[in-house]
């Protein structure tokens, strides 16, 4: 969808601020350029849509070369949200986000159900907001309304810069959690501008890390770019914890699981203890007959005789099988049992232990997409 070809801008007095930069994104995927200030992130995404015009090079937007296209028209067809947000401070939140269709010369009944529409859609009650004015919004309600601005005339690419920048740790996580909600509906072609690797790292499908004067240092998905940085200079960029941020990208996958002694509920103990004792694990997971899980119980407590179900403990340490890594660390941190069950619904799959998640984590490395 979007390709910059050899792109380069010069300022005046000769200073570099993008150097011969190539890079693509795909239809339907979110880029995120991230790098230290002056590596030339905000201007580069500004070429897209002309705000600033490229010294050299081409930008191809679907196949067309926009360096020759009319600007004003190509910026109707780009949504674009800001850090400021921008909405107009004299204007309802309806007129913010209706800016655009009228631009482009809806009709009042048109341009109000699609206002409606995406009000709703980035989670704010049409009926409550539509009249409001910015000065009586949230940090993160403006936000929202930035949003819904950008989409308005369903846009095919988004440029967003550090759009969540200005906003509290807690409300900042809530947009990017509802962002990636409306990304997986939409799938529309972003480029998003950010200084936050963790922020990078949760949002994009890849990541550019652009260095001083605007030179790609690398481009590639999140997971290969914490797990083998290009250079020395990537390395130092995404921070000593990459290994960390790498759980975070990396699912749980039913082929890294350990299978502990498993026993079913309505079992005698004594197969609880030969079923431990054949593994020879320190405890044994109890499941019913769907391979539901049930709980666990320790060699400890299976002794004498009776029935698993009756001693079973419950298995509170748990995650789904589309949890990531980071989600199972943290369970793991927290649990005394020293291993955190994984399942599908309720269906039993395994169980992730410090060393399985070691291995696990491993997935990736030489760039092959963890997901």
């Amino acid at each position: 969808m979007i390709r910059l070809e050899h792109l380069t801008k010069r300022f005046a007095g000769g200073r570099v601020a993008v150097d011969d930069l190539t890079l693509e994104v795909g239809e339907g995927q979110l880029c995120v350029l991230v790098g230290p200030s002056g590596s030339g992130k905000t201007t580069t995404m500004k070429m897209v849509n002309r705000l600033v015009e490229p010294t050299s090079g081409r930008i191809l937007l679907d196949g067309e070369d926009v360096t020759t296209a009319d600007p004003v028209r190509l910026r109707r067809r780009i949504g674009y949200v800001i850090q400021q947000i921008g909405l107009f401070p004299h204007q309802t939140v309806a007129a913010n986000v209706g800016t655009v269709a009228r631009l482009l010369g809806w009709d009042r009944r048109r341009t109000t159900e699609r206002v409606d529409e995406l009000l709703e859609l980035v989670g704010l009650d049409a009926a409550d907001f539509r009249d409001r004015y910015p000065h009586q919004l949230s940090g993160g309600q403006r936000q929202r309304v930035g949003v819904a601005r950008a989409l308005c005339a369903d846009p095919p690419v988004l440029l967003m810069d550090e759009p969540f920048g200005a906003i509290d740790p807690i409300t900042r996580e809530r947009l990017q959690n509802e962002f990636l909600r409306l990304q997986a509906e939409l799938r529309k072609t972003i480029v998003f501008v950010t200084h936050d690797v963790g922020e990078a790292v949760k949002l994009g499908d890849t990541i550019a890390v652009l260095a001083q004067g605007g030179r790609l240092a690398q481009h590639d998905i999140p997971a290969a770019i914490l797990g083998r940085p290009a250079s020395d200079f990537v390395a130092e960029f995404v921070g000593a914890d990459r290994g960390l941020k790498r759980l975070e990208v990396t699912p749980v996958g039913v082929a890294d699981l350990w299978q502990p002694a498993l026993v079913g509920a309505g079992a005698p103990l004594a197969d609880a203890r030969a079923a431990m004792e054949r593994a020879g694990d320190d405890y044994a997971v109890v499941v019913d007959d769907d391979r539901g899980l049930r709980g666990y119980v320790y060699r400890e407590g299976a002794d004498g005789d009776g029935v698993v179900g009756d001693r079973a403990l419950p298995a509170d340490a748990r995650v789904g099988c589309r949890a990531s890594l980071k989600d199972a660390l943290s369970q793991l941190l927290l649990s005394d049992a020293g291993w955190v069950a994984v399942v599908d619904g309720q269906r039993f799959l395994g169980v992730v232990t410090l060393q399985s998640l070691h291995a696990a984590s491993r997935r990736g490395v030489d760039g092959e997409d963890p997901t």
